[in-house]
């Protein structure tokens, strides 16, 4: 939540928690957004609705149908008045190859869309093979949880249609903080 706060997130915008998963985000936005302000993607509805049950103090503020199963990125029933989208873990255990396609399906979906944050685990330029991040956990080129050169992740958001930036965040398992603002 601080991170979307720090990017101006208001409770009257709209957010997309992409692999939302049990609401871990999603049960401090949902009280701080405007009621039916937050919607959830994830390859399993099962566990988003076991976060709303679970989770969630005032399940009333959070419709159901806003909880969306979603397991190829084409983003089916999201408004395309999101003001904001966050994508947290989701493309640390994903191929390279998953990430330009749900950037352009969210671009094309969202076309009023503020700003995005990912995060993605990086090697050095030229890296090939396994590499230890800050805090210990060994990430991979070909296997989860993946890394990327970070040039790769810039060009993949620009092709997209965004303004890529690097925040120097500390975050998580050593996660790197991507933001994509539209041009």
């Amino acid at each position: 939540m601080a991170l979307l706060r720090e990017a101006g997130l208001e409770p009257g915008h709209r957010l997309l928690d992409i692999g939302c998963g049990a609401l871990r985000l999603g049960h401090l936005a949902v009280p701080y957004l405007d009621p039916g302000h937050y919607w959830g993607t994830d390859a399993s509805l099962a566990l988003m609705r076991r976060g709303h049950e679970a989770e969630l103090a005032a399940r009333d503020r959070l419709p159901l149908d806003q909880l969306v199963e979603d397991r190829d990125f084409a983003f089916p029933g999201i408004p395309p008045d999101i003001d904001y989208a966050i994508a947290f873990g989701v493309f640390t255990h994903l191929p390279a190859d998953r990430l330009p396609p749900a950037l352009a399906a969210l671009r094309g979906r969202c076309p009023h869309l503020a700003r995005l944050l990912l995060t993605v685990f990086t090697a050095p330029e030229g890296h090939r093979g396994p590499f230890r991040q800050r805090d210990g956990v060994v990430t991979h080129p070909d296997r989860p949880p993946y890394h990327r050169e970070p040039s790769a992740v810039l060009a993949d958001i620009q092709a997209a249609g965004f303004e890529p930036a690097i925040l120097e965040t500390m975050l998580p398992r050593g996660q790197v903080l991507f933001v994509a603002t539209p041009i």
